[in-house]
């Protein structure tokens, strides 16, 4: 199952992710279910995380001179 959840886009698992919540929170799970799909989206969570961080990694603030014109790229700051 861990191969099929790393083969998920971010959509899909973002997707997947919410379903699990709803499941759990409609409180129709039974115990030994809702330990799996705990798991599961614990799992799910984490790739979502990591996707994210890395898609933050890549991405470049562009520089503007005081004319208004692109001077070159930084390093993304999210603060």
């Amino acid at each position: 199952m861990s191969d099929e959840l790393s083969e998920l886009s971010f959509e899909d698992a973002l997707k997947r992710l919410e379903a699990i919540v709803q499941r759990l929170e409609s409180g129709n799970a039974s115990l030994d279910e809702s330990i799996t799909l705990y798991s599961e989206g614990d799992r799910l969570r984490g790739q979502c995380e990591k996707r994210l961080k890395d898609a933050q990694m890549r991405i470049e603030k562009i520089s503007l001179g005081a004319d208004g014109a692109p001077t070159g790229t930084q390093p993304f700051d999210a603060a």
